[in-house]
């Protein structure tokens, strides 16, 4: 097993409302929204008020009165978005884009460039915050799963590091949330079982989990045909895989969320793994 931490996750805090706020600094320090109808992304000032993205324009006003929406400058965000993941090729070719204002990042390689991981993660940081003046969080960890826990952890504007030696203690006070792969609904179901932290899913009987979420089939779970598994085999399953596996989602979930070193994705694999992934090293 890998005893180093070298994977980050780089993820631009409120990406959004935080490109409008630069573009326009007497939005600094003020609750504001981009969209109108629908609520696209919000900063901070208005997440404070339960204010989230997808949420309607018109509930996002009950919560915040006071709430400032903006029409957004889409050619701003991808142009910014682009110069952030600039930042981290100049450390590391080895990066993995996931979104307009998110990457993974492996420097294991260029280490004896620019220091241990921690110490490339702040120098992104500080180069992120003095080029672009954006805000930006990285986690780092040893694995893509943690990686990314961590740095949502790490929000806003901070640097979280996961110690292998330590990866589940980390992980178990955790909001099972966090965990890539459960969204709303997944948590407000195990929200009724009185499941609420990482550490705590980890200990339910799979056959609990199954009873709850049902089997993995396509024709009742069509949103769990990306999940991917990485197990101590460390091995990728693709969806194809996964539909004729008869293992259980509760199976699958209580594997996952035991082991660190096993990784869920949503919905697709993520870019450059194809339909049928074979074996890869996160």
């Amino acid at each position: 097993m890998e005893t180093t931490a070298t994977i980050l996750h780089a993820d631009l805090d409120a990406f959004y409302a935080s490109v409008e706020q630069l573009l326009d600094p007497s939005l600094c320090g003020k609750p504001i929204a981009v969209g109108g109808g629908v609520v696209l992304a919000a900063s901070y000032e208005a997440k404070a008020f339960g204010i989230s993205g997808g949420m309607s324009g018109r509930r996002a006003r009950e919560l915040c009165p006071q709430l400032i929406f903006v029409g957004g400058h889409f050619k701003e965000y991808q142009r910014l978005g682009d110069a952030a993941i600039s930042v981290l090729n100049d450390f590391t070719p080895l990066v993995e884009r996931i979104s307009i204002d998110e990457a993974f990042a492996d420097v294991a390689g260029c280490t004896h460039l620019f220091g241990p991981p921690p110490e490339i993660a702040s120098a992104i940081r500080r180069r992120v915050r003095a080029e672009l003046g954006l805000p930006i969080s990285i986690g780092v960890a040893r694995t893509k799963h943690l990686a990314k826990i961590a740095s949502q952890v790490a929000k806003p504007d901070g640097l979280v590091v996961v110690d292998p030696n330590t990866e589940l203690s980390f992980l178990h006070d955790l909001p099972v949330e966090l965990m890539w792969g459960v969204g709303p609904a997944t948590k407000a179901r195990l929200a009724e079982i009185d499941v609420h932290t990482i550490g705590q899913l980890a200990k339910m009987p799979g056959w609990s989990l199954e009873r709850m979420l049902g089997r993995a089939q396509e024709r009742s779970w069509p949103r769990w045909r990306g999940i991917a598994i990485l197990g101590k085999s460390r091995r990728i399953v693709g969806h194809n895989r996964l539909e004729r596996s008869q293992r259980s989602v509760g199976s699958l979930l209580k594997s996952t969320f035991s082991d660190p070193r096993c990784v869920i994705w949503p919905t697709e694999l993520p870019p450059g793994f194809g339909r049928n992934p074979g074996r890869v090293a996160l």
